[in-house]
């Protein structure tokens, strides 16, 4: 059994296996461009075989992860982006959703809280209310120091750690994951003291998870980051052939989107992976989404979302096609036991598990889709562990890029980013 699974017959209907099969010289191709970094972009593949690295900076990711797990109750991550969607996304779907809390009432571990990811003060305020009596360290993401939403962020909390501890001690729960020789947080990482992480020169931030921007958090949130690399390994290990449920899925979707659909929609029935669907859309939005090209990625948490956005996916414009992602294993799972009075009907489900129900409102979900012209693609894993996580993160991250070589644009780079900057600064009055 693959690490992850794909499935393509809910879309069938509408586009065949023969349509995917005509694109297996197009996969080939840009499989090759992967492999032999040819392609556009091709400086920024160290993601490809990053997970058959291991060196010592993986051991002071570890060892510095179990040092603020010892003397915080709190570790607030700055960053916006990749310097902290994969992050979030590997914590909250293999966290307990009331972790953060259980840490700040005592009870264990350390609350790994995300800031810098807006310019919102009411947010700000709200973390650095937060953390003001209690012991915290800070982790600032940053390649070059000078991203308006960190950069502003970690002047506050700076400057309320050297207050609080004073400027050295500040500096010893300081830790800085940025460039290795260059820019505005290196330089002032050398000056004050900060213990440093590298973000790698050939990794572009939303590929960046299983390097040491992902690993610290996931780390000091307790999750065996060991797993996490091992199923990406094992997801690479799979992927070495044409013919995988990876280069699969990225065929599906370059069909469907040659067949007119123009929205691809990331559906969860787990309420843990949805971060997992933000950094998702991160990773495809910025790596397709150019030379006015690529499906717009979108997301929904089902069963939730059926509640709110059922009746357009079921009738609206049909522009859209759904990837489901299924976990085979719950975590945990509750009997329904029967009631004698039985007011709400529900004793027909009595003696089933909360994930049959689960399940099987998928299944109907996807019939019901499918019936209503919205093409249904399934990605399976076993269960919601650090291994499967790490397969899926792989998974997603080699498919966006086959998928975008046979877009035909540059995968790796995201020129669009920087136009809303440009405004913002000039209205800020920024010096040139």
């Amino acid at each position: 059994m693959a690490i992850v699974e794909f499935d393509m017959s809910g879309a069938a209907a509408f586009v065949g296996k023969d349509a995917v099969e005509s694109l297996k010289q197009e996969i080939a191709e840009a499989s090759v461009k992967l492999k032999e970094k040819t392609g556009e972009g091709n400086d920024f593949l160290g993601w490809y075989d990053l997970p058959l690295c291991g060196d010592e900076e993986y051991k002071r990711v570890l060892a510095a992860a179990e040092k603020i797990r010892s003397d915080s109750e709190v570790l607030v991550v700055v960053g916006i982006g990749g310097s902290y969607l994969g992050a979030r996304a590997v914590i909250e779907a293999l966290t307990d959703p009331f972790a953060n809390a259980n840490a700040l009432s005592g009870k264990g571990g350390t609350a790994v809280i995300f800031a810098g990811n807006s310019i919102s003060p009411v947010y700000l305020k709200s973390v650095l209310d937060l953390v003001k009596d209690r012991d915290f360290s800070v982790n600032v993401i940053s390649k070059s120091g000078t991203t308006t939403e960190p950069a502003v962020t970690f002047r506050f909390f700076k400057e309320l750690l050297e207050k609080k501890y004073g400027r050295e001690g500040a500096a010893k729960r300081i830790y800085a994951t940025t460039d290795k020789a260059r820019g505005a947080l290196k330089k002032m990482a050398d000056a004050e003291g900060y213990e440093t992480f590298v973000i790698p020169d050939d990794v572009g931030g939303r590929f960046s998870v299983l390097t040491p921007v992902g690993l610290l958090p996931i780390a000091v949130a307790g999750i065996d980051t060991d797993a996490l690399v091992e199923g990406a390994k094992t997801a690479f290990g799979e992927y070495e052939s044409i013919d995988n449920d990876c280069y699969a899925y990225a065929a599906s979707r370059t069909a469907l989107l040659r067949s007119g659909k123009k929205v691809e929609l990331l559906v969860n029935y787990e309420p843990g992976l949805h971060y997992m669907t933000e950094w998702w859309k991160q990773l495809y939005g910025e790596s397709e989404g150019k030379d006015g090209k690529g499906l717009f990625p979108a997301g929904c948490d089902f069963t939730t979302d059926l509640h709110s956005m059922g009746q357009y996916i079921q009738d609206g414009v049909r522009l859209m096609f759904e990837t489901a992602i299924e976990v085979r294993e719950p975590a945990a799972d509750l009997i329904i036991e029967p009631d004698e009075d039985n007011y709400d009907g529900l004793n027909y489900l009595a003696g089933r598990g909360m994930d049959y129900v689960n399940k099987q409102a998928a299944k109907g979900t996807a019939m019901a889709h499918i019936d209503g012209g919205v093409p249904n693609l399934k990605i399976s894993i076993e269960r919601l562990d650090a291994k499967s996580i790490g397969g899926l993160i792989y998974f997603f991250e080699r498919a966006c890029a086959i998928s975008g070589y046979m877009l035909g644009v540059n995968p790796f780079n995201q020129p669009g980013v920087e136009a809303y900057k440009k405004n913002m600064f000039r209205l800020l009055g920024k010096p040139v």
